[in-house]
This record gives C-alpha cells, structure tokens and sequence, in this order.
C-alpha cells in the first residue's frame, strides 16, 4: 500500500558531494598522457565513444572508465602505448576510488532541515562498492531512511524503487543535477523534480529541460533553495 508521506530522493554524485571534478582532473593528466600521438578534442571525443559503447558491459563510475580509458589509449597509440603508461592509467582510476568525499555546500544544513519533515532516500547509480563507500565516508547516511544504488537510472528503475519503498509516484520528488537521469524518468512517472546543476555536466548526461510539467518541474541555483521549493510542492497536498 503506498504511503501519503511526501518523499523526497536525492541523486548523490555532483548533487550531495563533489564528483565530476574529480574526472576532470583525470581527464587533463588523460589528454597529457596521450598528447604526443593525438590533440585533445580527439583524445576526448574517442574516450566518450568507448565509454558510451561500453556502458552497457561495464556500467558507470570509475571501474568502467579505467577500462575504458585503457582500451582507448590502445586504440589511439595503435598499441605502441608502453605498459609503463597503462600502470599509470590504473593509478589514476585507483586515485579516484580513493579520493575523499567533498560534501557540496549547504547539503548537510538542508538534509538536517528536511529529514525532520519528510522521509529522504538516495537513489545513485554506479559501481555498488564505490557507492556505497562514498555515501559511508559522506557521514550523511543517517539522515536518510533508505539508499538505492542502481546500475541505470530510468523509469523501470524508478518505479521499483518507489513499489519498494510503497512511494505513491505523485508524493515523490526527485532532486539532482542530471535532467537526463534525475528529472526527466521521474516526470515520466507522474513524480516531480529539483533541478540543481552541477558546474560541469558529463557529455553522456546532456538532455533538454522539460516542457508541460508545470508544477512537477522546479529549477533552483543552489542546496540552500531547495526547502521553500519543497514546502510550496509539500503545501499542494
């Protein structure tokens, strides 16, 4: 039976902690690394097509673009890169499942605010043990009542996750950076979203804000808008 509580999901990567700058600042030793055979708009373009093609087999997160990363410069080197190289591409993948969780500011002042109104779940995607170890370094887990790490994050997803959890579509709102991911399959469902873009959008994740969502769809700057957003959407009910 599905609960009247209004629910609140929160994306964590780039929405709760920082995450694609870390990948960024691979991607520049990346470009480095391969720049005596190719430029950069070459490196990155045939990066992304690897990791798209390989999304599939692989999933997202670190794990897959190491490999990922690995195959390409393979292909770009026509395999004259050394096995030197390659250890250092492993070091970096390494580097990035090691690196402290950089909390976004106001996301611990806004949890604490809406943790005492509504229940608060995490739906991510990725690699499960990199997730999960993320969300434990965060010290933020306890304010939520449930977290979801799943390998694609679209209506299928979604909507298990709310069965699950007896979340009626209509009292969920979704908060996160990605429109593609976070905001667009939730609509779909007849949920609402918080748009809170993150300074660097992976290409994979561009999509088009929603048209015809009128009063599911909220688009803010910042964690710190997010509780009068809620409480306007809470106030319909």
């Amino acid at each position: 039976m599905a609960t009247k509580e209004l629910t609140i999901g929160f994306d964590a990567d780039d929405t709760l902690w920082h995450n694609e700058t870390n990948f960024e600042r691979v991607h520049e030793r990346y470009r480095a690394l391969l720049a005596q055979y190719h430029d950069a708009a070459t490196v990155d373009a045939a990066l992304l097509a690897t990791e798209k093609r390989n999304i599939p087999l692989y999933g997202y997160g670190v794990k897959g673009f190491t490999l990922s990363a690995v195959e390409t410069a393979i292909q770009l080197t026509d395999g004259k890169i050394s096995a030197g190289e390659i250890q250092r591409l492993i070091e970096l993948g390494r580097g990035m499942l090691e690196h402290p969780v950089e909390i976004l500011d106001g996301v611990v002042d806004t949890l604490s605010l809406l943790a005492e109104r509504h229940p608060l779940i995490v739906i991510t995607k990725g690699d499960l043990r990199d997730q999960e170890r993320k969300v434990e370094k965060s010290g933020l887990g306890g304010r939520f009542r449930a977290v979801e790490i799943v390998s694609e994050k679209d209506p299928a997803a979604y909507a298990a996750i709310l069965r699950r959890h007896g979340i009626a579509a209509e009292r969920f709102l979704m908060v996160g950076n990605s429109v593609k991911s976070d905001i667009l399959p939730v609509l779909e469902l007849g949920g609402a979203g918080v748009h809170i873009p993150y300074h660097i959008t992976w290409a994979l994740e561009h999509a088009v804000a929603p048209a015809g969502a009128e009063g599911r769809f909220f688009a803010i700057a910042k964690m710190t808008e997010l509780p009068p957003v809620v409480a306007g959407w809470a106030a319909r009910w």
